[in-house]
């Protein structure tokens, strides 16, 4: 008898039918420049209103905090972080989001189940302001168990050339501005689920007392999305630099932005820390500095900005809806983040400013 595909475990239909349950998702996402529809080849978009246009893009991925997605059988949220990870690069160097593209592999597709990872994706890029105008979904069997998957994700973002922002007019006695993060994003999780889920043996469904909801839902708080506060801010002040806060942490992270002669000091206490980061903490048995190296500890992004509209910067973000904190200002020295030491990790104080 013949093997079909199906036989090899490729099912056609289900991908058909995957498309036809994905498309009001895709197309709720779709701004005026968008020139194609579900199922080309291809992306169109078009550029307009931009005088000397330099695109922008950025790929990236979930990590295993896919594995807390697959433990809770929760994949409505997922799609969130593989956008924010993705446009959050791009507007650190002020370019709008335009468009996102995502890749999606499973051992075995199942419409109804998958289709809400791109429900997800949509709501990312309704969240970042972009179009989701393409994808790829690749149905891999014996290459991926039946009730695992992967993804990654691909944006472009355009900035008017002169207005490029890529730290080079960061000079000390600036201040530094945190936007505060909705969690651990989606960086750390390798650690996280080695300290929570091994070293203590919590079970995504225990209700910690520090935390008050279940664990798996904790670890599945979408990543924040940046996207519209930056451009709103864009408009109205000098941001000097921007820093995303992921792989690597703020001690990592922070340096990417600075020019020659400009440190990060960093005060620790200066913005509220989750008590997801003090349980990881506990559990690990590790020091400040891994923590700090390993996560974001808080803070989603930083800002350096002018001394003298830092305060009218934070409040402007909080009424966009931001937590942001005054954590420290540039001081003279080789790029790098010197953090104070009077501060400990813990410390719930909330900056002034």
């Amino acid at each position: 008898m013949p093997i079909t595909y199906k036989d090899a475990g490729v099912d056609i239909d289900a991908g058909d039918l995957f498309v036809k349950k994905i498309k009001p998702y895709v197309k709720s996402t779709f701004r005026p420049e968008v020139m194609t529809h579900i199922g080309g080849f291809g992306g169109l978009f078009a550029l307009k209103k931009y005088r000397n246009p330099v695109l922008v893009s950025g790929t990236d991925g979930v990590g295993t905090k896919l594995k807390i997605a697959f433990l809770t059988k929760k994949h409505d949220t997922i799609g969130i972080d593989l956008v924010a990870m993705c446009v959050n690069d791009i507007i650190v160097q002020g370019a709008e989001p335009l468009f996102f593209l995502d890749y999606f592999a499973t051992g075995k597709l199942k419409p109804a189940e998958h289709a809400d990872i791109v429900k997800g994706i949509a709501a990312g890029c309704r969240q970042a302001g972009c179009a989701l105008i393409g994808g790829e979904t690749a149905e891999m069997p014996s290459f991926y168990d039946e009730d695992e998957y992967d993804l990654a994700g691909f944006a472009v973002g355009v900035v008017e050339k002169k207005r490029i922002i890529d730290g080079s007019r960061i000079r000390p006695g600036n201040a530094l501005i945190g936007l505060g993060s909705s969690g651990l994003h989606s960086n750390g999780y390798s650690l996280a689920r080695k300290a929570l889920l091994e070293a203590a043996g919590y079970s995504v469904s225990d209700v910690l007392p520090e935390l008050g909801r279940p664990l798996g839902d904790v670890l599945l708080t979408p990543t924040r999305i940046y996207a519209k506060t930056i451009m709103a801010l864009l408009k109205e002040f000098d941001i000097l630099g921007m820093a995303h806060i992921t792989g690597g942490g703020i001690t990592e992270n922070t340096p990417r932005m600075l020019p020659k002669g400009a440190r990060a000091l960093i005060r620790k206490g200066a913005w509220e820390i989750h008590p997801l980061f003090s349980l990881i903490q506990h559990h690990a048995g590790v020091d400040d500095d891994e923590m700090y190296r390993d996560f974001n500890m808080g803070i989603g992004m930083v800002l350096a900005v002018p001394e003298k509209q830092a305060q009218a910067i934070m409040k402007k973000a909080k009424r966009l809806g931001e937590k942001a904190f005054r954590i420290g200002e540039i001081v003279k020295g080789k790029p790098g983040v010197k953090y104070e030491k009077d501060w400990k990790l813990g410390r719930q104080d909330v900056g002034k400013g």
